[in-house]
């Protein structure tokens, strides 16, 4: 699954597909810059950058 990787918060995000403008499914990084962003397989973001997943997006991980 392709994920949306905040590099200032080493956090992977879902894609965000429902909403064309919207770069992550919750809607989290709509401040930041292309600069800061990375569209990464997510596994590939929690095993290379050690990221943590956001909680908005993925049930099964803690908050943001």
């Amino acid at each position: 699954m392709e994920g949306v990787l905040n590099e200032r918060t080493e956090t992977v995000h879902k894609k965000g597909v429902e909403n064309p403008y919207s770069r992550t499914k919750c809607g989290a990084t709509t401040d930041l810059g292309h600069d800061e962003l990375r569209t990464v397989p997510v596994e590939r973001a929690l095993d290379d950058f050690d990221a943590c997943r956001c909680g908005r997006c993925f049930s099964d991980a803690g908050g943001y």
